[in-house]
């Protein structure tokens, strides 16, 4: 029973002493509760500059136009989503609630010295506006804050600090290359022995080096947004070090996006304390990225390789041959007396719809699931040839069989893929339906 009563005890302490720091801090309104915006109507687009106190740095961003950039203590462009957020929580500033008129003592709210010191100019007013920002609450929903020229001590909303409390490095664009990502046509990468190149034509995208073929279009693409989305992760320290002391001297890797007749290069240099060194060739600043760009953009040539070993589609194609075993069937694609799309044969015959628009749909999906170097044995007796005639050019495979292991070559590309044999052995059987 001294147990269930002390439990009891203890519940009724801990409920008592919640009660108490809510009464503290969030009392209900009364003569000292004021809702009000101090710096009145603003609008975060007149906002011109900023200037904050906080994380043991002060930064000045100032506006020109509808870019940010940080004027001190260096020069750079601002981080566009950190300098909007500052503007649009400056604009909306408001007291929760005056929790001291005429405090005796600031230290106890964090206000002296304050833990943040937020001024700011706006268009059309000549003076600066301030505020001094300070300790959370005891619940932590709300952050301690005063004005310079008046004593009182007011609450408000506490996410105001993860918005303010900010380093330079927090406020400065971090963007590790500048491209016009929409424009790029050619992507370079060298890491070692590894050398890979890439050419844009049109909505298409090839391998041009080490060798001659269809690139993965997703691939190339998703290499380009993540060098040209990576960030930095921090500044080098000693920012007039040798090349050698940041590896530059002989680089891990090196990284151009083209865009027509300019590029932006990226250098990789020694890996230190889990992070990267690099610089963007454009500029002298040395900073550190994560190791998984590297990583993320070297890859064997083989992955940026388009898998699918036609370009036609059902839908595009308006004639295919077939070859194997020394006969041949082809099929083309034409209009009845009334305007209906059909497909004939050789001699001219109007054949099922249905079947061609089934085998077409089988072979033009045919994908590779790797790649060799040279061409597989099995091609020099092939065991199928498939052309394919579409609105944007013509597809020529040769397929050859290894006891369960089916490979294809095509004569625009070296080597040979390897592709499953259930989907090969699945067109056979579309096209045997059509004899």
């Amino acid at each position: 029973m001294s147990r269930f009563v002390s439990t009891a005890a203890l519940v009724l302490v801990l409920a008592g002493l919640a009660g108490y720091i809510y009464y503290l801090d969030r009392k209900p309104p009364a003569a000292d509760t004021v809702k009000e915006k101090p710096f009145g109507e603003l609008k975060a687009d007149d906002i011109e500059e900023v200037q904050i106190t906080a994380a043991d740095a002060t930064t000045r961003l100032k506006k020109s136009g509808a870019t940010w950039a940080i004027v001190e203590p260096v020069q750079a462009d601002a981080d566009a989503g950190e300098a909007s957020s500052i503007a649009s929580n400056l604009s909306s500033f408001e007291v929760s609630r005056v929790v001291d008129e005429k405090p005796a003592d600031l230290k106890g709210f964090g206000l002296e010295p304050p833990r943040m010191d937020v001024r700011f100019k706006a268009k059309g007013q000549g003076a600066e506006r301030r505020v001094l920002l300070g300790d959370k609450t005891p619940t932590g929903g709300d952050l301690y804050a005063k004005l310079p020229d008046s004593p009182r001590v007011f609450l408000v909303p506490s996410y105001l600090e993860s918005s303010f409390n900010k380093s330079t490095f927090a406020l400065r664009d971090k963007g590790i290359l500048k491209v016009d990502r929409q424009k790029a046509d050619g992507l370079e990468v060298t890491a070692g022995t590894t050398q890979l190149a890439f050419k844009k034509a049109g909505e298409s995208w090839s391998i041009v080096k080490p060798i001659a073929a269809r690139a993965d279009y997703a691939a190339v693409e998703g290499a380009i947004e993540r060098l040209s989305s990576a960030q930095m992760q921090g500044l080098a320290e000693k920012q007039n070090g040798t090349p050698k002391e940041y590896g530059f001297d002989a680089p891990t890797a090196t990284m151009t996006i083209r865009t027509g007749s300019s590029s932006a290069t990226l250098t990789l240099g020694k890996t230190e304390n889990a992070v990267v060194f690099a610089r963007d060739a454009s500029r002298p600043l040395v900073f550190t990225v994560a190791p998984t760009l590297r990583t993320d953009v070297v890859k064997d040539v083989a992955d940026f390789r388009r898998k699918d070993l036609f370009d036609f589609r059902s839908f595009t194609a308006t004639r295919i041959e077939l070859s194997r075993g020394g006969a041949t069937q082809a099929f083309e694609h034409s209009k009845d007396k009334d305007g209906k799309d059909v497909w004939k044969d050789a001699a001219g015959k109007t054949v099922d719809t249905t079947k061609v628009e089934d085998l077409l749909a089988k072979v033009s999906g045919l994908r590779a699931s790797s790649f060799e170097t040279a061409a597989h044995p099995s091609l020099k007796t092939p065991v199928l040839t498939v052309t394919a005639v579409f609105d944007k050019g013509k597809d020529v495979v040769t397929f050859g069989r290894a006891g369960m292991d089916v490979y294809a070559s095509r004569p625009d590309e070296p080597g040979s893929a390897k592709l499953d044999a259930a989907p090969f052995d699945e067109a056979v059987k579309a096209l045997d339906a059509l004899k």
